[in-house]
């Protein structure tokens, strides 16, 4: 990848699964990474994990408290010199079940922590270094931000607001920084084990690609809308989903 040697990334929720890998894609490519997550010690293992302090960066915090925020986006400067890249991956689902029955406090907190959160992160990131230097935002939404998805509709609509986001910040920052986003199907990890545990077959057998994604399939992804390779591209949801999609699934 073009243009990630050097540049210094934010990760929100990097402990594990998603985050985590995006964060190792980017270090292979040379870049500095500040990883973000409620947990200290996961954080440090994590950290270990990407080849120590000289190319990562462990803050500990919650994705949706301010004073977090600005001490990522300050330390990430201070440590490495810079904030070029900023990955919107926390995000939560305390919620299963339909719409009507749900808790609306619990409604509130997805948005809050899924949606507002991104874009806070994106307004910390734009002062402390991005609206003097410009960047490059990736938000992760999901593919129940793109089509129904019953049981975690709350999730899907907190991630669908995610992709309007992506696109007008995409139409505002430019032309000194992009905004893409990618939308996952069921990635293997912890967060969606209830998705698939148990009957991993049968649900993979959904997908045009007979099996359900892992965490490098994303970074990859992530990796390329980041560096100079996408240029010409802001504004744009990239599916990550084995053609579940074009089957009628999620």
């Amino acid at each position: 990848m073009q243009g990630l040697k050097g540049r210094t990334a934010v990760v929100t929720g990097a402990s594990r699964g998603i985050g985590l890998g995006i964060a190792q894609r980017l270090v292979d490519e040379g870049a500095r990474v500040v990883l973000t997550a409620r947990k200290p010690e996961a954080l440090e293992e994590a950290v270990s994990a990407l080849g120590g302090p000289d190319v990562a960066l462990a803050v500990a915090g919650k994705a949706d408290d301010p004073a977090h925020r600005e001490e990522v986006v300050t330390r990430a400067v201070e440590t490495f010199g810079s904030l070029d890249l900023l990955v919107n991956n926390a995000g939560i689902n305390p919620a299963y079940g339909p719409l009507v029955d749900l808790d609306l406090d619990a409604a509130r907190k997805i948005v809050e922590v899924n949606a507002i959160g991104a874009l806070a992160w994106v307004q910390a990131a734009h002062r402390a270094w991005m609206g003097e230097h410009g960047g490059s935002v990736v938000n992760i939404s999901s593919v129940s931000g793109v089509k129904p998805a019953p049981g975690i509709s709350m999730y899907g609509a907190s991630k669908a607001m995610m992709i309007s986001l992506t696109e007008s910040l995409a139409v505002e920052l430019g032309p000194t920084i992009r905004v893409n986003a990618v939308a996952p199907a069921v990635v293997k990890t912890q967060f969606a084990t209830a998705l698939y545990e148990g009957r991993e077959d049968e649900v993979s057998s959904q997908y045009p690609l007979k099996r359900l994604g892992v965490p490098e399939d994303v970074a990859g992804a992530v990796a390329f809308l980041l560096s100079q390779d996408a240029d010409w591209v802001t504004g744009q949801t990239l599916l990550i989903d084995g053609g579940v999609t074009l089957t009628g699934g999620v």
